[in-house]
């Protein structure tokens, strides 16, 4: 007996072509959730914060050079970790003349509160390390 007859009219679609469409929503159902996600810590103050550090300092604005381009996080890699009240980033950045990665730390007093950084350094490709921001023990943070 045929598969068909016995299935009957309950599978109006081959098996194979459902399997290709499923795969094809989920495979872009999972493109669109990481595209979101980063898109999420693009906008977010901790991030900001790190790249306006990094742009406001003149020494690692010359060893990577104008203009700066900032790529997107690698979510999987284990450097990038965001909970409620502390953030480790690790961001792609390159310039003409360098590239490297822009390691930033932040924390916040409480949930809904500012986020404030803590460290920021960039580490080339080459091995050095720039450090752009530290969070002196004396810096007092408010909390508003």
């Amino acid at each position: 007996m045929k598969w068909e007859k016995i299935l009957g009219s309950r599978f109006p679609m081959p098996l194979g072509k459902m399997v290709l469409f499923g795969g094809v929503i989920t495979g872009g159902s999972s493109a669109l959730l990481y595209y979101l996600l980063q898109k999420l810590h693009s906008r977010s103050s901790y991030y900001q914060l790190a790249l306006e550090e990094l742009r406001n300092h003149s020494g690692a604005l010359e060893v990577l050079g104008t203009p700066l381009n900032v790529h997107y996080l690698q979510l999987t890699d284990r450097d990038n970790f965001v909970d409620i009240a502390d953030a480790k980033l690790k961001i792609p950045v390159s310039g003409p003349k360098a590239e490297g990665h822009l390691y930033v730390r932040s924390f916040r007093a409480a949930p809904f509160t500012r986020w404030h950084l803590q460290e920021v350094f960039l580490q080339l490709k080459d091995g050095r390390q720039i450090p752009v921001f530290k969070l002196n023990g004396e810096t007092e943070v408010k909390t508003a």
